[in-house]
């Protein structure tokens, strides 16, 4: 009796753990879908995959993609218009970043590539560079600003 217990419970604990790993597995062997849109909040389409980068707007990401040419590989962007706090691969015209990460996110043709976490320009914001329209009160040497890994200036911004 004891052993006919412990028979079923071991077929139990083995049945369990073969249903946690197939579920597991199972997202790992899925085709990948494409990523949806991300909406605002008036639901309009705040980001999506395109083959090229449209006027006014920047790219977060990319992936290589047979879409986008008669034959081989190509760049698909992730464009989406400026904003800030975004983390972008390229500045718009009227931002300014703050920070700077290497990343892979913005390869177009293999290596890593600057990321910028863009701001809106306004007077008491540490920026990396002034903006048309801004002067500054202070500086200080940082890393942050970094697009080749040494020390770059950090400006102190004020609108005049």
């Amino acid at each position: 009796m004891i052993r006919s217990k412990l028979r079923t419970l071991l077929l139990g604990a083995g049945s369990a753990a073969a249903v946690m790993l197939a579920t597991a597995l199972v997202p790992a062997t899925a085709s990948a879908s494409p990523v949806p849109e991300a909406r605002d909040a008036a639901g309009a389409a705040a980001g999506f995959w395109a083959c090229t980068v449209p006027p006014g707007y920047t790219f977060t990401s990319t992936q290589q993609t047979l879409n986008c040419g008669d034959s081989g590989f190509r760049t698909y962007y992730f464009v989406q218009p400026p904003a800030d706090g975004l983390w972008a691969c390229t500045v718009g015209d009227g931002f300014t970043y703050s920070s700077t990460q290497n990343t892979l996110d913005c390869s177009t043709g293999g290596g890593f590539r600057t990321k910028y976490l863009l701001r809106t320009p306004k007077t008491g914001l540490w920026a990396c560079t002034v903006p048309s329209g801004f002067t500054y009160t202070g500086t200080q040497s940082t890393l942050d600003c970094s697009t080749s890994g040494g020390f770059r200036t950090k400006y102190l911004l004020r609108a005049f």
